[in-house]
């Protein structure tokens, strides 16, 4: 279960990062709305992850998973760059929460 709340912390950690670009600095409402409610999610399912989960594995995984959902976000639906290059790095990251779930 832990792990589960985990993976969809670091989802959320895609929301709150992606309305963070959204809301121009603080300066519109209804990005800064998701925004805290996101990190909300997004912190609080970490906390509950981290007490059955070890800190650093934990950590790791939350921003790894948040990291390529932000990414594929930016380049699903904000047009940035979906190079060989990008998708072999975000893979690496993958590579490195599977490897990390494995040895947890």
């Amino acid at each position: 279960m832990a792990w589960l709340v985990l993976i969809i912390s670091g989802l959320f950690e895609t929301v709150w990062a992606s309305a963070l670009a959204a809301s121009d600095g603080f300066r519109r409402l209804g990005p800064v709305l998701v925004f805290i409610l996101g990190c909300t999610i997004s912190m609080g399912g970490l906390a509950f992850a981290l007490r059955v989960i070890p800190v650093g594995t934990g950590y790791a995984v939350w921003t790894g998973v948040g990291a390529i959902g932000t990414a594929v976000y930016g380049m699903a639906a904000l047009g940035e760059p979906a190079t060989l290059a990008r998708i072999a790095c975000l893979g690496l990251i993958v590579s490195g929460i599977i490897g990390l779930k494995l040895i947890s």
